[in-house]
């Protein structure tokens, strides 16, 4: 065949070109500062850290009772109220129907006296008692309106508590007796003396304080489980009172010999003295573990 004749060949289509550059070694690493920055990780402590927050709050009630608790809780908040109630009120009607009553005039000192287990049994029973109970009570309030139940509550005591004791004051000197002799008197002074001391610290501290609320936050923690260890010594304190200036009563009006005989003022003088250990124990049972208020930490989830 003749060379003229030979069809040219089709051109080829070019080769892509490709880097040339040598692979990288497959273990070599690639310098960090050609990555983007890593996304912000906090650790499991410091994001526990981050996330709780130290703040003063009641025993969280978040979690689901059962049936059996919420009976609990009812029965003993209900008895509590009961006998709160009932012990003023039985107290009453021993001086009503036994003692005849009350006044405050010289001729009738007797009378004047009868303010005094009545009062007392008001100041440092009924409303001592609903003040401390009201931490346990009124545990879906906020802090400020517990605290401000909780003054008004002692609030109330504390002229019931004054009234009382110028009222037993002023009849032993109208009669020429002597003040402060009995066993009963001295637990009652001592009782009066922590009341007073606890109303004047709790309202500045707790109230007055409340105005520098940053500057006084750590101050007024410390100084929580104190208040309430107090308040519970002090409480218990009125109940001894109580219960002995009940005993010295029915010696000194029926006599030793009337008394063992069990006449029917006695009988209502010994039911007040129970009704008043009933109060303790529901009280103190009402309020274990808690305190009033504890320090405790608050987990603070995002929303």
């Amino acid at each position: 065949m003749d060379s003229n004749s030979v069809s040219p060949m089709p051109e080829l289509a070019p080769i892509a070109e490709f880097d040339k550059s040598p692979p990288s070694p497959p273990n070599e690493e690639v310098p960090m500062d050609d990555l983007p920055p890593p996304p912000a990780t906090i650790s499991q402590a410091e994001g526990k850290k981050m996330k709780v927050q130290r703040t003063r709050s009641y025993e969280s009630d978040d979690h689901e009772r059962g049936a059996c608790e919420w009976c609990e809780y009812a029965l003993v908040i209900t008895l509590a109220t009961i006998l709160l109630i009932g012990v003023s009120a039985l107290t009453i009607f021993w001086v009503l129907v036994y003692r005849e009553g009350y006044a405050w005039a010289d001729d009738i000192p007797e009378k004047q006296f009868n303010l005094h287990p009545t009062l007392m049994v008001a100041g440092f029973i009924t409303f001592s008692g609903f003040s401390v109970l009201l931490y346990r009570i009124c545990r879906c309030f906020r802090r400020i309106y517990v605290k401000l139940l909780h003054a008004i509550f002692h609030a109330l005591a504390f002229p019931c508590i004054v009234i009382g004791f110028l009222a037993v004051l002023d009849f032993h000197n109208k009669k020429g007796i002597n003040n402060f002799y009995s066993l009963h008197s001295w637990i009652g002074f001592v009782a009066m003396g922590l009341f007073g001391l606890q109303y004047a610290v709790g309202f500045f501290s707790f109230l007055l304080l409340l105005i520098c609320n940053k500057g006084t936050a750590g101050f007024r923690a410390s100084l929580v489980p104190v208040h309430a260890a107090f308040g519970i010594l002090t409480f218990v304190l009125g109940v001894a009172a109580c219960l002995t200036g009940l005993t010295e009563k029915a010696l000194f009006t029926l006599g030793s010999e009337t008394y063992a005989t069990l006449p029917t003022e006695g009988i209502v003088i010994n039911a007040i003295g129970m009704s008043v250990v009933a109060v303790a124990v529901v009280v103190l049972y009402t309020v274990r573990g808690t305190g009033g208020y504890r320090l405790r930490k608050v987990a603070q989830h995002p929303s």
